[in-house]
């Protein structure tokens, strides 16, 4: 490794830089992730079952156990509203889920750039050390037993570059796409429970008005 970055030379720079600042990011976006997900199935069985039995307020206190999640946190305000109309719940959740957007993908959109700019920072290596190495074999100043050397030399730089791009980009790209996953995962849920808890709320309101007519008569 030392060796590579020294034949690298400064092109190695940029190199390790992007893989440390790379790593970084994705390690703190996967965990500022997976703190904010959670079973779905499990939890939607539950606020689905207090709304049905028209105990709101025990769906309400579900949620609130699970501070922090985002899920938890969009379900909650679309609860609140449960006794106001469907546009009004339906803009709770979809307020809710706009404001959890940018908490799950921040930061994470700089991950394919700085895998890019490491990639191309040992391309650039790459031409520098051909650059150098067909330099020092068209050189009349050069003596001949060292242009060998040289264009040796040349050719490692490029190749050491072109590795240490490649090695720090692939790493990056996967964790991007695990972090990209996961937050797929959890838009969806919240999508899926959106939808499923204005349609309850929806029917619940429905057959309240119906025992209410009913004891009217």
């Amino acid at each position: 490794m030392i060796e590579a970055i020294q034949v690298g030379g400064i092109w190695m720079l940029p190199i390790i830089l992007a893989l440390f600042v790379g790593v970084a990011i994705a390690i703190e976006r996967l965990i500022a992730v997976l703190s904010r997900s959670m079973s779905s199935k499990k939890f939607m069985q539950e606020v689905v079952a207090s709304i049905n039995s028209n105990k709101i307020d025990a769906a309400i206190n579900h949620c609130e156990n699970y501070k922090g999640k985002t899920l938890a946190t969009v379900v909650h305000q679309g609860l609140i509203k449960a006794n106001r109309t469907d546009v009004e719940i339906q803009s709770a959740l979809d307020a809710s889920a706009l404001k959890e957007y940018p908490t799950l993908t921040k930061r994470t959109s700089f991950l394919p750039m700085i895998a890019n700019v490491a990639t191309l920072s040992g391309l650039l290596g790459t031409i520098v050390g051909l650059i150098e190495s067909f330099a020092a074999l068209s050189s009349d100043k050069i003596p001949a037993d060292q242009k060998t050397a040289m264009l040796a030399a040349g050719i490692s730089k490029a190749m050491y570059t072109t590795a240490g791009g490649l090695i720090a980009a692939i790493p990056i790209l996967i964790l991007n796409s695990i972090v990209v996953a996961l937050t797929t995962g959890i838009l969806d849920d919240v999508d899926a429970a959106s939808m499923e808890v204005l349609n309850k709320l929806r029917a619940r309101k429905v057959d309240n008005a119906s025992r209410s007519a009913s004891m009217t008569r």
